[in-house]
């Protein structure tokens, strides 16, 4: 019996490569103390992942706090509040059986839209 050569490869062989928009080409350095970085170690372990793979998660997975509201926002949240306070005063008197010019719907419309204003000003409309 003769041995027949094998047929010829057609490719490289090994391993496929990955979507080249997943390489992670870019590196951020980032200094820690000894006790930093033991921390950073124990939490890694404890999740079976790297230190690099648990910080990464954990600054992209975390949502971080609101950015400081700008004055200008604080001030007319200040004036919208007593806005509200006044078109609230008109809705009780309008639901106490008070004759008031204005309608009820248009009443509650304006308080609700004054409430979103309020919370879009301090950076909080909007959220989920």
């Amino acid at each position: 019996m003769t041995a027949e050569a094998p047929p010829p490869r057609k490719g490289k062989g090994g391993r496929p490569k990955g979507d080249p928009a997943a390489v992670r080409a870019s590196t951020i350095g980032v200094r820690v103390s000894a006790d930093e970085y033991a921390a950073l170690r124990t939490k890694a372990e404890q999740m079976g992942m790297t230190p690099a793979q648990w910080l990464r998660e954990a600054a992209l997975s975390r949502r971080l706090p609101s950015p400081p509201v700008p004055p200008i926002n604080r001030e007319q949240y200040a004036e919208l509040a007593r806005l509200s306070a006044n078109l609230n005063q008109l809705a009780r008197l309008a639901n106490s059986g008070e004759p008031v010019t204005v309608a009820d719907a248009l009443l509650q419309r304006l308080a609700g839209e004054v409430g979103r204003l309020r919370l879009a000003l301090l950076g909080a409309g909007g959220r989920e």
